[in-house]
């Protein structure tokens, strides 16, 4: 499995526990983290690149990752605030939104991508 991607320690457990034993599934799995075969830091900075490349938010991606076992991962490195921005334009264009309906359609697509308020506030306030 790690062949193909990266896994993280509970995903990898996951799988494996339909089909083997718990002990021989920490055994296996504790040596091929011991051989940094298996990392779950590893796994988090591929994970956060990839859906901050697909235009997902912090909020999204922190649970994402709760969801895979990785609990603190620190997304500071990564400008929510620009890509906010960067997704709100590509769908909607450079334009402000002319009243509130439109805007409160925007705001609810950027918090469905998983972005904060401040971040969907932000997107509108670079564009003016």
């Amino acid at each position: 499995m790690l062949a193909r991607r990266e896994h993280s320690y509970l995903e990898l457990t996951n799988k494996l526990a339909q089909q083997y034993q718990a002990d021989d599934i920490e055994q296996a799995l504790d040596k091929l983290k011991s051989q940094n075969y298996q990392s779950d830091q590893r796994f988090a900075n591929e994970f956060v690149q990839m859906r901050f490349n697909q235009g997902k938010g912090s909020i999204k991606i922190a649970m994402d990752l709760k969801q895979r076992g990785i609990d603190n991962f620190d997304l500071s490195a990564y400008d929510f605030f620009a890509l906010a921005k960067e997704v709100r334009v590509s769908k909607y264009g450079e334009v402000s939104p002319s009243n509130y309906k439109e805007k409160s359609k925007q705001q609810r697509f950027l918090q469905s991508r998983g972005f904060g308020f401040d971040e969907i506030n932000c997107s509108f306030e670079l564009s003016s």
